[in-house]
């Protein structure tokens, strides 16, 4: 049987250069760019039988004009830039990477909750500019210095990463409590499933892991936020869409809410004029809390092993 062309589209966030390509390149003809803007994509994907993607879009009218596409393999657990139903139609398989950060993402909500209660990175340059050498005592604060035990953790959404967060809220000695569009049962410890309204009245913490979907964008808007308390901290690890970004800033900068820990914006690099980039209290991340490099590594074998499958007749990980 002749070798499969496969094309990676957009490989550099996965593989800065660390990683492999290696195990890939077995499965067939391999050719592995760095990034790919979309009117590029028809050119390079042509002949190709099997494309990678993670943010190249990949819609219809490019699946109709492949006549050799079979597979579509998404570096990511969300699939949105893909026309699945399109692939159903033409019967291309799509396939995507599930659960394969969990532990990185509920790391990174905890870094900028740990950011906001400590305030590391603005003590130690204020120590470093001298600011302890010139004090006239043994210790100094800049910001108030808050623990986590007791406080009230709210988790929005308790799938696998909800949980991760939860496990590590429990270490902190923290409340948890979770809303969920499902109900779960057989719950550990004294965690408590409550409604959406329960979470923003009671959270002193809030984590927001679940979902982006058409009846959830933009849920984070002033009727939630008005019922928080001025103190809260507010963690977005899911999808930048989520919130409703004027509101959230809004909020922020009247000081209705504490602080917003955002490694997802609504638009992927951020327009110049998004609202967050310059309110009051909010830490942004550059949408880097999957990207550990052992998160990465398991991102390519699983990854590796859908081609793998999907050539031996037996695809694994389809969402098309």
């Amino acid at each position: 049987m002749s070798r499969k062309k496969i094309v990676v589209l957009d490989g550099y966030t996965l593989n800065p250069g660390d990683l492999c390509w290696d195990e890939l390149g077995k499965l067939g003809d391999t050719v592995v760019y760095e990034r790919t803007n979309q009117d590029q994509t028809f050119e390079r994907v042509k002949d190709a039988h099997i494309v990678i993607t993670n943010k190249v879009i990949i819609d219809r009218k490019l699946m109709s004009e492949l006549t050799n596409l079979k597979y579509i393999g998404v570096l990511a657990t969300g699939y949105n830039v893909v026309d699945t139903v399109a692939a159903n139609d033409l019967g291309v398989i799509v396939t995507n990477i599930p659960a394969y950060s969990t532990e990185s993402v509920a790391q990174m909500v905890f870094a900028h909750i740990l950011n906001f209660t400590q305030r590391v990175g603005l003590h130690s340059d204020s120590v470093k500019s001298g600011d302890w050498v010139n004090s006239k005592d043994f210790m100094y604060s800049l910001t108030p210095q808050t623990e986590l035990s007791g406080k009230v953790l709210g988790i929005i959404g308790f799938g696998k990463i909800g949980s991760a967060v939860a496990r590590i809220g429990e270490a902190f000695d923290m409340d948890i409590i979770f809303n969920n569009r499902s109900k779960k049962h057989r719950l550990s410890g004294g965690k408590k499933q409550v409604e959406l309204e329960e979470i923003f009245k009671s959270g002193d913490f809030i984590s927001i892991n679940c979902p982006l979907t058409d009846e959830n964008a933009g849920f984070v808007n002033n009727s939630l936020l008005n019922l928080a308390k001025q103190s809260v901290f507010i963690v977005n690890t899911g999808r930048g869409p989520l919130l409703n970004e004027t509101d959230v800033a809004e909020a922020l900068n009247a000081g209705k809410i504490a602080g917003l820990g955002a490694d997802v914006l609504s638009t992927e690099p951020p327009l110049p004029d998004n609202p967050l980039l310059t309110a009051k209290n909010c830490f942004i991340t550059p949408h880097m809390a999957w990207a550990t490099r052992e998160a990465r590594i398991r991102l390519m074998e699983i990854a590796v092993g859908n081609v793998r499958s999907f050539l031996n007749g037996n695809p694994v990980n389809v969402v098309s």
